[in-house]
């Protein structure tokens, strides 16, 4: 590893987040490197910890203790009891990692979860979640999520809105912005030169010629081959029952499907626990664990580490394919 370290934000203090950092650091420090940002009292204090005032610092502490980034929070954190008084703080957890990122002083931004009630109740959080949040920091109009593991790369096309409203929402400029996102991002931040991307269809057998809908027939068959001539290796629309076994994976890079459960069943089936939740077209590398902020069993020891540590490795996989290591 010669890329710069990766900040990890501290996301909700009385959730898992301050637990699974210490558990990410005991089981990557001979890995990689990471620095926390958070409030160093909101850690449960099970590993050596050491405070840190610049990014640079955090390679050579990295073995002996978890590098922390100090921030002081007005709350305590008391497992599974939000305090809004934190939500500021959570805030500029947040802001701090995407301002380091922007001016080349992290190579990543993974983000712990966030607990969007106790934001908006502590600090009027204006956003619908993490990402948007992260997209207005950076000055992005438009991003996409992708969801990651070893076995699978989708994204979804729209995301958090009603089934109902997806075939409005779907329209042929919006897919071809995800299409075009996604295969950027597979390029810069994962180092596929050429991405091979598939396309779900939006209804049962891809609509089988119009007999059970007709988007795919009457505008998504022409993108998709515009979008083809144009230089793009894609697929589809596919039948989104039969894209996603295991030699139907083989033979794209990542999946696009066309609304939220139609991407995110098949990775939570394949690899629940090392899931990996991508933000691509912010101007820096973004990784977060697939879960939220588990309030039910945070204090206790037992959350599972996977998602975030995977999280972690793909960050730095990402970092080095993005500087050409």
């Amino acid at each position: 590893m010669t890329h710069l370290p990766i900040a990890l934000s501290c996301g909700e203090p009385a959730g898992v987040g301050p637990e699974l950092a210490e558990m990410a650091w005991e089981n990557l420090r001979e890995e990689l490197t990471f620095f926390w940002i958070g409030d160093p009292g909101h850690l449960p204090g099970r590993v050596p910890a050491v405070a840190i005032t610049d990014p640079a610092e955090a390679t050579a502490k990295m073995h002996d203790a978890m590098p922390v980034l100090p921030l002081d929070f007005a709350g305590k954190a008391r497992p599974g009891q939000a305090d809004p008084a934190n939500a500021i703080g959570v805030m500029q957890a947040i802001a701090h990692g995407t301002d380091l990122c922007l001016k080349g002083r992290a190579s990543a931004l993974c983000t712990a979860p966030i607990h969007k009630k106790a934001l908006k109740d502590g600090a009027d959080f204006p956003f619908p979640g993490h990402t948007e949040y992260l997209a207005h920091l950076a000055g992005t109009d438009r991003v996409v999520m992708m969801l990651a593991s070893d076995q699978l790369r989708v994204v979804p096309a729209t995301i958090h809105i009603a089934l109902s409203d997806v075939p409005s929402a779907l329209t042929p400029d919006l897919l071809r912005e995800t299409i075009e996102i996604t295969a950027n991002g597979l390029r810069t931040q994962f180092g596929i030169s050429e991405p091979r991307i598939a396309i779900a269809g939006l209804n049962p057998h891809a609509g089988e010629g119009g007999a059970m809908g007709r988007e795919e027939r009457d505008w998504m068959t022409a993108l998709v081959a515009k979008m083809q001539d144009e230089g793009h290796d894609l697929i589809g629309p596919l039948p989104a029952d039969t894209m996603f076994h295991a030699a139907a994976r083989a033979r794209y890079d990542a999946a696009i499907a066309m609304y939220h459960d139609q991407a995110l069943i098949p990775i939570k089936t394949l690899d629940f626990d090392r899931g990996v939740n991508v933000t691509l077209g912010l101007p820096f590398i973004r990784t977060s664990p697939d879960h939220g902020t588990a309030f039910d069993i945070a204090g206790q020891g037992i959350a599972n580490p996977s998602s975030l540590i995977e999280a972690l490795k793909m960050a730095d996989r990402m970092a080095a394919a993005r500087s050409g290591i």
